[in-house]
């Protein structure tokens, strides 16, 4: 009788989540996904999806939404220039992410943390109305003390200093904040975990790196604020990442994304008429920042790498740290090379995750089978760039997954600036001098154990 009664609850307790997957209308493969760990794994499925699965985050999602349309009324929603939407990657970014093609007066590719550190301290010092730091991890080791008391020493000056880190991939102590807020500086958590509350917060993390000086200057890219970022604590080591410096009228959408994400972290608008600096005439290169997150309509930067992918004619080099592509990017790069585009992609040989490394391999065979050319990087690669073309380059935060394209606060650039693109294209072909070549031979090597572990992390794809 007991076992019935188990057993009639167990099914019900299926089908009612089965129903509200299903209504949640994601994609068949996570929906499957999901059906069967709830099915299979009623306990442990339940726990993994209460803290990863569950999307229905309305109220934190309208919360961002209304933080992005208090700030824009506040400031205007005018693009940095009336610059016209001179391509159809252009015209979707826009449409996208509600950003406008911008100019910039330099966009300088930083290529390791040594270099960026170096790049954001300098424009820090400099700072005389502002500054705005935004980062997934800060952590409170050598680097981040380093940044910390920079921004200690502007907000000792008069500048106004503000700081948000996420709340699950930073966990900065008071000790370490207090000479911060002494001296002056505003600090704030994105989207805290609270155990108290039933609502999980584990999705909408803010995934981020900004940096906005006096609204002039601006970085962003894949380089969080950390040890493990720069060669000059962690040597041999270190993360090969790359980041952004812009100067010019693009850092306006750096400067919207920064307070919106402010404005949801504080519910507060900041109101200064000096947070964008005055449109200049000299400006010639162009740059398109495009943010992505839950809250937006379409997940832009997804789009944005389709896009990319798609309209690539001669060439389309890709470097990701976490490769597990949806079935659109996937599909998008087998058929770039099915019909003669040379595309390469760089993944790390062994990233932090163990169970990414594998469900990336599971998609070689595929890619190897296509024509697409794929390298290893002999340590953690981090940097998130794309160059179409020789012509046309992609920056950001985001990795080719479904947590960046659906579930994670990013931010991009994509860049028709001509040096910038030469600089990565560069960079691209330096690393792949370091590289493994993965090759259909050396994957036919693969003993059934490898392939059997590939397969089953595979599964995991859509919840990655």
């Amino acid at each position: 009788m007991l076992v019935s009664v188990v057993s009639t609850l167990e099914i019900v307790y299926v089908v009612f989540l089965a129903t509200y997957i299903l209504l949640e209308k994601r994609s068949s493969a996570a929906t499957i996904s999901w059906i069967l760990i709830l099915a299979l794994l009623p306990i442990v499925g339940f726990i993994l999806y209460f803290f990863l699965g569950n999307r229905v985050l309305l109220r934190k999602r309208m919360r961002h939404a209304r933080a992005r349309a208090d700030v824009r009324q506040q400031h205007g929603n005018a693009s940095a220039s009336d610059v016209l939407m001179s391509t159809q990657l252009a015209a979707l970014t826009h449409k996208a992410s509600g950003a406008s093609l911008a100019t910039a007066r330099e966009v300088r590719v930083l290529t390791n943390g040594k270099a960026c550190y170096a790049a954001i301290e300098e424009a820090i010092r400099g700072a005389q109305h502002h500054v705005h730091v935004e980062y997934y991890i800060f952590e409170g080791d050598v680097t981040g003390t380093r940044i910390r008391d920079a921004l200690v020493e502007r907000a000792k000056a008069g500048v106004t200093v503000r700081l948000l880190v996420d709340g699950v991939g930073s966990s900065l102590s008071r000790k370490f904040l207090r000479p911060f807020r002494e001296a002056g500086g505003q600090f704030a958590r994105f989207n805290p975990i609270s155990f108290g509350r039933l609502m999980p917060r584990i999705n909408m993390r803010n995934h981020r790196k900004i940096v906005v000086v006096d609204g002039t200057t601006g970085f962003l890219g894949g380089i969080n604020v950390g040890d493990e970022y720069t060669e000059e604590v962690s040597k041999r080591e270190a993360y090969r990442d790359t980041h952004l410096r812009i100067q010019g009228a693009a850092v306006r959408e750096l400067q919207f994304a920064f307070l919106e994400d402010w404005n949801f972290a504080t519910e507060t608008v900041v109101r200064d008429k000096h947070l964008f600096a005055p449109l200049a005439n000299d400006e010639t290169e162009l740059v398109h920042v495009v943010a992505s997150g839950p809250d937006l309509e379409w997940e832009a930067i997804q789009q944005v790498f389709f896009t990319m992918i798609t309209q690539s004619e001669v060439s389309l080099k890709i470097t990701t740290p976490y490769f597990v592509p949806d079935d659109a990017i996937r599909i998008g790069l087998c058929a770039a090379a099915l019909r003669g585009v040379h595309v390469e992609l760089i993944v790390p040989q062994t990233s932090d995750s163990r169970v990414v490394t594998a469900a990336a391999r599971s998609y070689f065979d595929e890619l190897l089978r296509a024509g697409v050319q794929i390298y290893e990087y002999p340590k953690m690669v981090h940097a998130k760039t794309i160059v179409v073309d020789s012509k046309i380059a992609s920056v950001g935060s985001a990795n080719m997954d479904n947590r960046s394209f659906r579930l994670n606060f990013e931010i991009g650039a994509v860049l028709y600036a001509k040096s910038a693109v030469a600089d990565l294209e560069a960079s691209f072909d330096a690393d792949k001098a370091r590289c493994r070549h993965v090759t259909s031979r050396s994957r036919n090597k693969l003993p059934i154990p490898g392939r059997l572990a590939e397969a089953s992390a595979r599964l995991l794809s859509p919840l990655l």
